[in-house]
């Protein structure tokens, strides 16, 4: 099985590309594309590979534009640090996304979902205008995303508004830190489940600890073996929050907008 990588992040690129080789070995990387403009010429001069790996956001563009200028059919799996609602129709029409960093797990299964789809030589039932459509305007898809945690404080329910909210931290209890510094106890059983009820766009998944706004943050210090720490403004200045070396890369583009 044939496929492509395309992601504007070399290292990224490579991680991926050997993750690939430790799950699937009958798929063949032929080519590594890092950018929009590159695809596009690629796609010119080359026959539609069997699967493509795709990274959604890139230096000069997003990936969907690809399939503006070509009318593409085999199946692809997006690589992203978004999780967004648009994502998920992906995972029940035949093609399938992954967070980065890219569990090998997960990549093993998306692949064999692939493998399955080109056995059967099944039409991907995907509409991809209307996935292209609630990135490009992510207005339609606001009424997805939660407004407000409910959170107990002293024997009460009190509502927080998500754009109060500096972090979610889950340790061993579970809290939900406000800009003006308050905190609460919040009833939750993962992070993956806040993950996916907020707008990624103002939320980064830090690691497995912290979920942190992008306006609380004041300051981002690169430390040893390409890691990050992310320094949060008064009055959560106390927190310092790791990133690790494979998600800087995601972190940096998420922030660098």
């Amino acid at each position: 099985m044939k496929a492509i990588i395309i992601e504007d992040e070399k290292l990224i690129a490579k991680d991926l590309e050997n993750k690939i080789k430790e799950v699937a070995t009958d798929v063949e990387i032929i080519e590594i594309i890092p950018s929009v403009k590159t695809a596009l010429k690629w796609f010119l001069n080359n026959e539609e590979p069997d699967l493509m790996f795709m990274d959604i956001q890139l230096s000069d563009g997003i990936s969907f534009d690809i399939f503006d200028s070509y009318n593409l059919n085999c199946p692809v799996i997006f690589t992203t640090a978004y999780n967004d609602y648009a994502m998920r129709a992906f995972k029940v029409n035949g093609v399938d996304y992954l967070l980065k960093p890219v569990d090998e797990m997960e990549l093993k299964r998306a692949i064999e979902k692939c493998r399955a789809i080109l056995a059967s030589k099944a039409i991907i039932p995907v509409d991809i205008k209307q996935m292209i459509s609630d990135y490009k305007n992510p207005s339609s898809l606001e009424s997805k995303f939660k407004e407000k945690f409910i959170v107990n404080f002293r024997n009460q329910w009190i509502p927080i508004n998500v754009s109060d909210i500096a972090f979610f931290m889950r340790d061993t209890l579970n809290k939900i830190y406000t800009m003006d510094g308050n905190s609460y106890n919040f009833d939750f059983s993962t992070l993956d489940e806040i993950e996916e009820s907020i707008d990624n766009n103002l939320f980064f998944r830090a690691n497995r600890q912290f979920i942190i706004h992008i306006d609380t943050i004041h300051t981002v210090k690169p430390v040893e073996n390409q890691k990050l720490v992310v320094r949060l403004k008064e009055p959560n200045h106390k927190f310092e929050i790791d990133i690790s070396r494979e998600k800087a890369p995601a972190f940096k583009k998420w922030l660098n907008r």
